[in-house]
């Protein structure tokens, strides 16, 4: 089956994504925050690679992300966890190394189940309108729903 991914403005400054999983809630958290499962589903559109991906999932740890794409170079991104209930939710800094758009982004990540679908809520808060505004046109929409079709696949191998 294919899932849809549910996109959403609600504020002037934030995101919501909301996509649900085939699986329990520890299997889709696993895959949010071990490194090993995230280096095979978040990366983005095909002929990206995630050669860096370090977490140290605590609050006030600290992750680092980098994807390489052979033609386009590496793109690096990193931030600070301000809250981790496992298996429930975590929320996290967002600032890449070449700032596309302005500030810090904080991300809320929460994971509710129903037996054995899981759905997962992204909260993305952006300092300003302009901000999200540039999220959005970056085309990041169509490179979660990616991901998040990768991961469907990985979750079932869980």
């Amino acid at each position: 089956m294919t899932r849809t991914l549910n996109v959403t403005t609600p504020a002037p400054t934030d995101i919501v994504v909301i996509r649900h999983f085939d699986a329990p809630r520890p299997l889709v958290w696993r895959a949010l925050t071990e490194p090993a499962l995230l280096k095979r589903w978040l990366i983005g559109p095909d002929g990206w690679t995630m050669p860096v991906c370090e977490i140290d999932l605590r609050v006030g740890g600290t992750y680092r992300f980098v994807w390489r794409h052979q033609a386009k170079g590496d793109m690096g991104m990193s931030g600070e966890y301000r809250v981790v209930d496992a298996p429930v939710t975590f929320t996290n800094t967002e600032v890449f190394d070449e700032a596309w758009y302005d500030g810090e982004c904080v991300v809320t990540q929460t994971l509710s189940d129903d037996g054995d679908e899981t759905e997962l809520t992204v909260l993305m808060h952006f300092i300003s309108e302009k901000a999200r505004d540039m999220a959005l046109q970056s085309g990041m929409t169509s490179g979660i729903d990616s991901g998040y079709q990768r991961l469907d696949g990985i979750l079932t191998e869980l």
